[in-house]
């Protein structure tokens, strides 16, 4: 397993290593409409009044079953669970979209479903195969129609959402990010309980102007204090609405999925990649990410066949994106893969030889957490956020200084990939970051909202 976890080459035969008990499953794009043989149990349920869920196995994630882990054994809090709803809004949707808040909450909800919750994602229609309710690994995926407006797309859609939520009812109303946690007083106006997750500080993205900034401080108070329960995914978020908003947040942190390497020789090809032999950032395209300052410091660097590949792409295409593609296609060796997911990120995050993620602002980076589920060696800014990750010192680079970066990268290309100290990264992100442990805390912050409407516990 560790061997197939790195994809390293070696002429020696290494004993067989179980299974790991944390593997998620290669990443499945397909959706999954409602079928015909399915529309008698939906419809029995729809008249019934109760949520319109179809039932679908939910994906295999571990050798053991996962409930054996995030759950007792006997099935008692399973069984607690079974039949309670979440709502997750204020993301574009799932699988496989390109976000931070999308990856979580793609992760989170399968993860959930195990523990015998019904877990429905409302999605912004534009961004989604479906544009009718369908099932994706267990997950009721509905679409809602958004504008594909960078300004208007979330305050649009969020709005119908609390509406939409306000009919349907669930147990739970799981509001992400801070723009559409300003329609949570509306939501509890219509009686819904809900819980929302502070994903980070995105008034200090540079695409919001003055006026988008102080809506999104307005979404911030009003998500954290009239929420019934509010997440920080980074300990300095947490301390943060600590201390503006006298609100003691619970700390779930983003996690990262531990899976095997994907080799993909003809993705490498694809890109005129060679193994070990490149640099990767996975991020969004925008002001944010910083990827102008990578691809300077790279160009500062001696050619000495290595390459930088920058996977990802702009939700919408701004002068920012049309500048770092000028300049990519300006400097030798710089690769545009735009937006990847499944088999062929993982190939990309596999197979290189270093991670670098340059970015100014962050929430609890998974980009990062992944990189170092390979084993990566990784370069990061030296922002709050990547220091939730506990990089050693000499991992961090002084934000925007481009020189520090050059630098940086010079001495992290001239050491050699080691197994050793590849093994310990992953280790690492198990122990810590699994969403089998996330889910539960989760869970957790759920059943609290419940017992208090009910003021009864789940045993």
């Amino acid at each position: 397993m560790i061997d197939k976890m790195l994809h390293l080459e070696t002429t020696k035969k290494r004993p067989q290593v179980q299974p790991r008990a944390i593997a998620p499953p290669p990443l499945d794009s397909s959706l999954d409409p409602v079928r015909e043989d399915d529309a008698e149990p939906y419809r029995q349920q729809k008249e019934s009044g109760a949520l319109r869920v179809v039932a679908a196995e939910a994906p295999d994630l571990a050798p053991l079953p996962l409930s054996e882990v995030l759950f007792p054994t006997d099935g008692t809090q399973k069984a607690a669970n079974a039949g309670r709803h979440v709502m997750m809004l204020g993301l574009r949707g799932v699988p496989d979209i390109q976000g931070g808040v999308e990856r979580h909450v793609e992760m989170l909800a399968q993860e959930l479903i195990r523990g015998g919750w019904r877990v429905e994602v409302i999605g912004r229609s534009p961004y989604l195969r479906s544009q009718t309710d369908a099932i994706w690994k267990g997950i009721l995926v509905t679409p809602l129609w958004a504008p594909r407006s960078m300004m208007l797309e979330a305050f649009v859609h969020t709005f119908a959402g609390v509406v939409y939520a306000a009919f349907k009812r669930p147990d739970i109303l799981h509001i992400h990010a801070i723009g559409p946690g300003l329609f949570t007083p509306l939501a509890r106006v219509f009686g819904l309980k809900v819980v929302t997750t502070h994903h980070g500080y995105d008034y200090d993205r540079e695409k919001w102007g003055p006026l988008a900034k102080r809506v999104l401080r307005l979404g911030e108070r009003l998500a954290v204090q009239t929420s019934n329960a509010a997440i920080a995914v980074s300990r300095d978020v947490k301390a943060s609405m600590r201390r503006r908003y006298a609100r003691d947040l619970a700390h779930v942190p983003n996690g990262v999925g531990v899976r095997p390497a994907t080799a993909m020789p003809d993705m490498l090809e694809r890109f005129g990649l060679e193994r070990r032999r490149y640099i990767v950032m996975v991020a969004r395209i925008v002001p944010e990410k910083r990827q102008m300052d990578l691809i300077a410091a790279f160009a500062r660097l001696p050619q000495a066949g290595w390459k930088l590949a920058i996977v990802g792409d702009a939700d919408h295409r701004s002068r920012y994106f049309n500048e770092v593609e000028a300049f990519a296609n300006a400097v030798p060796g710089v690769v545009m893969t735009g937006f990847q997911s499944g088999e062929a990120l993982a190939a990309l995050y596999s197979q290189a030889g270093l991670f670098v993620l340059p970015s100014l602002h962050e929430g609890m980076p998974i980009s990062l957490l992944e990189a170092l589920s390979y084993g990566l060696p990784v370069l990061a800014s030296d922002i709050p956020a990547n220091h939730e990750v506990e990089l050693p010192p000499e991992d961090y680079f002084p934000p925007g200084d481009i020189e520090a970066l050059a630098a940086a990268l010079r001495r992290k290309l001239a050491e050699p990939f080691e197994e050793p100290r590849a093994l310990s990264r992953i280790r690492h992100v198990e122990r810590n970051y699994t969403w089998s442990s996330i889910a539960r805390t989760t869970a957790d912050v759920y059943r609290s909202v419940l017992e208090a409407r009910t003021g009864k516990r789940s045993h």
